[in-house]
């Protein structure tokens, strides 16, 4: 949209992500704040978006979800839970509106219902928004095929107390390029949880681990161990603001996309 700002909506605003969503929008030249939403009980409705998010008066007040119907703008950016994402996401396809969806948890049963919400509206899809973090997952993939059987595989995640799903949505999207270079599916070799006598590890297996303390940002680590070596690749996040510029990032490329369902990948050309 070349020398036009973009039009974006920010679900979710009053959140821990959406505030930093509000400051990178408000502070990006190519862009422009014009609805921020929040659930229709929350109690900073009405209160103006750039103050709850720490940057001054931007003119755009947290309004209910429900206004999401009367929306007018270039792209929805959404990080919320699975059940109002999807519930989002079937109002905007009305009108049309392409979508940066960073929410996860989502059941087998709603990322089909994203699949087909996908055939109207451009959805980009990520776990993850960071750039790193998506770098990550190739290098993973590459390591995974290339250092073959004989490496065994873990996957170590840890975030703050108050995150509600577990393993992460990044976790587990690491762990399943992992298994694409094994050539394995995940739901096949995944183990989540190891207590008392286990007996030798299988060598088919992808152990992953949970951390959960503190406010711990995100800290993700593919481990591949053989005899006499280990390969460790880590991401760890200092500030969500890498998640709100790797999602304006997919916001700028999306706009004038056809339908389909996307990843940070095909954003980023990452192959």
């Amino acid at each position: 949209m070349a020398n036009k700002k973009i039009r974006a909506i920010v679900s979710g605003a009053a959140g821990r992500m959406g505030k930093e969503l509000v400051k990178a929008v408000a502070a990006a030249p190519d862009f422009k704040l014009v609805y921020a939403l929040e659930h229709n009980k929350h109690p900073l409705l009405g209160k103006d978006a750039g103050t709850v998010a720490g940057v001054g008066e931007l003119a755009v007040s947290i309004a209910p979800e429900s206004k999401l119907e009367e929306c007018d703008a270039d792209v929805l950016i959404e990080f919320s839970f699975p059940e109002p994402t999807l519930k989002h996401l079937k109002t905007i396809s009305r009108a049309k509106i392409p979508s940066v969806v960073g929410t996860t948890g989502f059941s087998n049963t709603q990322k089909a219902q994203l699949k087909k919400l996908a055939r109207k509206i451009p959805i980009l899809l990520s776990p993850n928004m960071s750039v790193g973090v998506n770098l990550l997952f190739a290098l993973a993939r590459k390591a995974s095929r290339v250092l073959g059987g004989e490496y065994d595989i873990e996957v170590v995640e840890a975030h703050h107390r108050l995150k509600q799903d577990a393993p992460s949505g990044t976790a587990l999207k690491l762990a399943e390029v992992l298994a694409q270079g094994r050539g394995w599916k995940l739901s096949e070799v995944a183990c989540y949880h190891r207590q008392g006598k286990t007996g030798a590890r299988p060598a088919k297996q992808i152990g992953i681990q949970t951390i959960r303390a503190g406010d711990i940002i995100g800290e993700h680590t593919a481990l591949l161990a053989a005899a006499g070596e280990r390969i460790e690749l880590t991401h760890r996040a200092s500030s969500r603001s890498a998640f709100a510029q790797g999602a304006l990032r997919a916001a700028r490329w999306i706009v004038d996309k056809p339908p389909r369902l996307y990843s940070m990948e095909d954003c980023l050309g990452i192959e």
